[in-house]
């Protein structure tokens, strides 16, 4: 799963069902999450936003993903499904790019190259990578955020987390562990309860609703900017 939408309801809804849906949570994909708090700014509608196992820089992860074993054990996989997709619609997509070329990408970023970047109508594979990639993005948020990311995650290289960035930012919190893969975070020697994704996202969303006050002063959150 991508991202789960928690987003505002319908009128009709009870007033508790309300205020629990101004949250949003991003898992893997989530760099949509971050980008859209970034270019809405205090106009996103929601009133924090919870990330987990994003990738920062998308050339770093496809470089990450490319190494032998993440190669072998996901890239290949990813890249075949990416595929049985193209193929899917094959009839719609030969209109607009060379199918066949595109079934021989044997990596998630050759993929990109003939597909993706061309689809969303960029010049170059780097450009799409390049703006897809959220982690310099976050001083345009305005809302708090919590990020939690694993050192082991091959999905979301270490060497791509925003450490330096995030410093200088009240309004978010980047919690990184030493392990934890990507969306994973188990706990204990039988890991069939709880999980520690599960239980800081219950952390996290009971803080922003029973706290909004408190949490909209540690970050510097002007009360304008909390409204629709």
């Amino acid at each position: 799963m991508c991202f789960t939408p928690l987003a505002r309801p319908h009128a009709m809804v009870t007033d508790v069902w309300s205020s629990t849906t101004e949250v949003l949570e991003g898992r893997s994909c989530c760099m949509v999450l971050l980008n859209y708090l970034a270019r809405k700014h205090t106009e996103s509608g929601l009133v924090a936003g919870i990330t987990i196992s994003v990738p920062w820089d998308a050339r770093k992860s496809s470089d990450s993903m490319e190494e032998p074993l993440n190669w072998l054990l996901f890239n290949r996989h990813i890249t075949r499904c990416l595929h049985r997709a193209v193929t899917r619609h094959r009839k719609i997509l030969e209109k607009v790019v060379d199918v066949d070329y595109v079934l021989k990408a044997r990596t998630i970023r050759e993929f990109d190259e003939r597909y993706t970047s061309l689809i969303f109508g960029y010049n170059s594979c780097m450009d799409y990578y390049r703006d897809a990639s959220p982690g310099k993005k976050l001083p345009s948020t305005a809302v708090p955020i919590l990020c939690l990311n694993a050192a082991d995650d091959p999905f979301s290289p270490q060497t791509a987390f925003p450490v330096s960035v995030v410093q200088d930012l009240p309004n978010v919190a980047l919690v990184l562990t030493a392990h934890g893969g990507h969306i994973a975070f188990l706990q204990g020697f039988f890991p069939l309860g709880e999980s520690y994704m599960e239980r800081l996202f219950g952390q996290f969303v009971h803080a922003v609703f029973e706290h909004q006050e408190e949490m909209k002063r540690a970050c510097g959150i002007k009360e304008e900017q909390m409204k629709d």
